[in-house]
């Protein structure tokens, strides 16, 4: 008989994350996170602008963000940053009542965040339906090939060819080898090129200046009051749920790439806490990126928090350190990362003519309803909440006449048995009451429910209501073959939903 001891060594070895034993996991964290850091830098300055801030407070917002959620967050590999959706809610309090509010907004939101998550909010993800994710993946998509449409509109000419070069740059090198990310080759031998050659095209420079130091925590400038409080909250809740509704849906998506189970309620928690840290050092907050995370995890294939880690270091480091480099990269390199980003992130098989043919006319309703709610809007929270509940009534519509009742009289004529088969809610229920013979059947009846479920009151009303129209020709009614459940809600509501 043999036995093995595990060493303390050995077991620390595997508690160690990937990256610190394994040099190629280390090399391509690293080279993500470098990638995704040039991808934030255009995407946080323009984020700013669209919330009327300066470019260093999303530049601020991305780091920080980028930094405690990889700590904090529940999905690895997700990146956290300035976000547009989250830049549109905040614009108005900020042109409004200025920029201390803003931030203690910021705050605020990261507080609902948390508790959002400690209350389990994020298990709420389970009833958005698949034709919905796909819905906001194709939209997402969309939403980014758009956002690279400016870039492309009354631009020199030399904009086109090197954004067509880009794009083939990222599809022939990973055929050469996959040890560097295509898109960081991408952007380093065009930026050579532009440099090089004195072509004047757009930079990263033209967006907005780049900070000079790091930034520094501080509280908010606003009068600690009620009456801040209240003109913040209503900002402060759209913000938080908007937030938490993009990055659990990223986690989602980014779950099923990576065959991998993430915890949402971690993530939830994490979103807000990042969010309170971001307010501290006058971020302007935001939540997960589904662009760069589509670069992380799909293009590059980081797997890790390292690299969320390094996509915020790197992105400060980039601005001090390397500022009049960085501002020099042609925003035509980021374009061709972007738009090659947003048809890598497209279900295409969704659209399929084979596809569609099998598909279900209501789920293909769904997914289109979703893409043209976040096209339309700009908010993929809203087409999320649409899609959503445009499938949850497809369905009820859909099982509202699974309820099936058949009769069966007895020999003798003394009773009829009525057999239900279905499940009994708001909707199915509602057609119960018309399917029996009141006025004919014999003056027992028994209605049998062994083969069905009651879910809801408006089932226990509905038989409630068969019970008081035989009653009212003198005839009986007995209920049999009631499960456990359904014997319990019906015991608890029987008589005691119509008023007397």
């Amino acid at each position: 008989m043999s036995s093995s001891v595990v060493s303390p060594g050995a077991r620390l070895r595997g508690l160690r994350p990937d990256w610190l034993s394994n040099p190629k996991v280390w090399r391509t964290e690293v080279l993500a996170g470098l990638v995704v850091a040039l991808a934030l830098i255009p995407e946080a300055i323009s984020f700013s602008i669209i919330a009327g801030v300066d470019p260093a407070v999303g530049l601020f917002a991305s780091f920080t963000m980028a930094v405690v959620i990889s700590i904090v967050g529940g999905r690895r590999a997700m990146i956290s940053a300035a976000t547009g959706a989250v830049a549109l809610v905040i614009a108005p309090l900020n042109r409004e009542q200025g920029f201390g509010y803003l931030v203690a907004a910021v705050i605020l939101a990261g507080v609902i965040q948390v508790a959002l998550g400690a209350l389990g909010v994020a298990k709420l993800m389970r009833f958005v339906p698949r034709s919905v994710m796909v819905g906001f993946v194709n939209a997402l998509a969309i939403l980014i090939f758009m956002a690279q449409v400016p870039e492309m509109h009354d631009v020199p000419w030399a904009v086109y060819p090197l954004i067509i070069g880009g794009l083939a740059l990222m599809v022939f090198f990973p055929k050469v080898t996959t040890v560097i990310p295509a898109p960081l080759v991408s952007i380093v031998i065009l930026t050579v090129i532009t440099v090089a050659a004195a072509i004047a095209v757009p930079t990263v420079g033209d967006k907005g200046a780049l900070p000079s130091s790091l930034p520094v925590p501080g509280l908010p400038d606003v009068p600690f009051t009620l009456d801040t409080l209240t003109t913040i909250a209503p900002y402060a809740l759209a913000m938080a749920l908007v937030g938490l509704m993009e990055s659990l849906m990223t986690a989602k998506l980014v779950d099923e790439i990576t065959d991998t189970h993430s915890s949402k309620t971690r993530e939830s928690v994490g979103q807000g806490i990042a969010n309170i840290v971001t307010g501290f050092f006058g971020g302007m907050g935001g939540c997960a990126m589904i662009g760069q995370t589509m670069i992380n995890v799909k293009v590059s294939g980081a797997r890790t928090r390292l690299s969320t880690f390094l996509a915020g270091g790197f992105l400060m480091v980039l601005c001090i350190v390397f500022g009049p480099v960085v501002s020099d990269i042609p925003m035509a390199a980021l374009v061709a990362v972007m738009v090659m980003v947003s048809f890598a992130t497209f279900d295409w098989h969704s659209i399929a003519l084979k596809t569609l043919k099998r598909m279900p006319l209501g789920e293909i309703a769904v997914m289109a309803i979703t893409v043209v709610c976040v096209v339309a809007t700009s908010n993929l929270a809203i087409g999320v909440v649409v899609g959503s509940v445009t499938a949850m009534v497809i369905f009820a519509k859909r099982v509202a006449h699974l309820a099936n009742v058949a009769a069966v009289t007895e020999s003798d004529g003394s009773s009829v048995v009525y057999s239900v088969t279905g499940e009994l809610f708001f909707a199915s229920s509602n057609d119960l009451v018309g399917q029996f013979n009141y006025a004919t059947d014999p003056d027992k009846i028994v209605i049998d429910l062994s083969a069905a479920h009651i879910w809801d009151a408006s089932s226990v009303a509905a038989l409630d209501a068969i019970e008081t129209k035989y009653a009212q020709r003198g005839k009986t009614v007995e209920i049999v073959g009631l499960n456990d459940s359904s014997a319990d809600l019906h015991g608890k509501l029987t008589g005691e939903l119509t008023s007397h």
